[in-house]
């Protein structure tokens, strides 16, 4: 073996941003996929209303690791544009830890399928959107997976709207401060035109 090798040039600021975002990604998808997998385990096992205990802590970090992608964009190491990106992953972190993580009983707890429906459709659309991501910066994606990307919307936002919309209303109904119910209703105002 020859040791007077030359060592390889170091990266470049693109290679690095590249092998980053790859790595990111593929995390990201694994971490979403986890949550998939719980949730499809959970729900034929013990129904419903067990989902936010199995799954609830690891999706509230997951989400809020999300907030990495606000700062990609403000970097420009991704095309996203800032400021709906900064909108999208906020409204997340408020579903997860606002509205079912203040309000587990009345959100997620034995209160039928809406937080277990909500997530099936983010994990999934993640996990496909994730895996998209990866396989692009290596300029290898399917055509299958490009397809899903781009059509998976169909089916899984009107889920996951529904299933958000139901969740923040049930919050609403159970906060006990006049100031916080009018805030929930307020929330939902937006999901018309924001959404």
């Amino acid at each position: 073996m020859n040791s007077n090798r030359p060592p390889p040039p170091p990266l470049t600021r693109g290679e690095l941003a590249k092998e980053y975002l790859s790595l990111y990604n593929a995390i990201s998808a694994i971490m979403w996929l986890s949550i998939f997998g719980r949730v499809v385990l959970l729900l034929p096992l013990t129904g419903p209303a067990s989902v936010y205990e199995g799954a609830g802590d690891f999706t509230k970090w997951t989400q809020t690791a999300a907030v990495l992608e606000i700062v990609h964009s403000a970097l420009g190491l991704v095309r996203a544009p800032l400021l709906p990106t900064l909108v999208q992953v906020a409204s997340r972190l408020a579903v997860v830890w606002g509205v079912v993580g203040a309000f587990p009983d009345a959100t997620a707890a034995a209160q039928g399928p809406w937080y277990s429906s909500m997530l099936l459709a983010w994990s999934a659309t993640e996990v496909v959107r994730y895996g998209y991501f990866v396989l692009h910066l290596r300029g290898a994606v399917p055509g299958f997976l490009a397809w899903l990307r781009y059509n998976m919307f169909y089916v899984f936002y009107p889920v996951g709207i529904t299933s958000e919309v139901v969740l923040v209303w049930r919050a609403g109904q159970a906060a006990r401060e006049g100031w916080l119910r009018g805030v929930f209703w307020g929330v939902l105002g937006l999901y018309v035109p924001g959404e």
